[in-house]
């Protein structure tokens, strides 16, 4: 059975909710991302938030250990696009450890290839623009 939270989280990342994406999130929670290094969830997601533009997850799998129904894989596809409109879409999975009563989230794990968007990523994160305009 796909735990709520999981749902919570992704619908939470959709509509760009910091507030709500931190209460999936355990007090200590963290992150841990191929692009921003591992961080606080109460700070990863403000910056995800304010390097991005209107964003959308499309869920394909739910993976629960069948041995520890604590651990969790999401694979979805994220319509990432940068603050300044620059697409940036890509597959992921996140690997999630919930918490004992399975309600929030203690730890995730972000992984993906971030070769074919990091380079518009580090220009946007410096605040630099490229064609598709936007804010610097």
């Amino acid at each position: 059975m796909t735990p709520e939270v999981v749902h919570r989280y992704l619908a939470a990342l959709d509509a760009g909710s910091v507030e709500d994406v931190l209460a999936c999130f355990a007090p200590g929670g963290e992150v841990a991302s191929p692009l921003y290094g591992t961080l606080p969830a109460e700070r990863f997601y403000p910056e995800l938030f304010a390097d991005s533009s209107p964003s959308s997850t499309e869920l394909r799998r739910v993976y629960v250990d069948p041995a520890d129904d604590r651990e969790v894989a999401l694979a979805f596809h994220y319509s990432w696009v940068l603050g300044d409109g620059t697409p940036a879409p890509f597959d992921v999975v996140d690997l999630v450890t919930l918490t004992d009563d399975r309600d929030r989230i203690a730890r995730l794990v972000i992984c993906y290839d971030t070769a074919p968007l990091r380079s518009s990523w580090q220009r946007v994160a410096a605040g630099g623009t490229d064609a598709v305009g936007g804010r610097g």
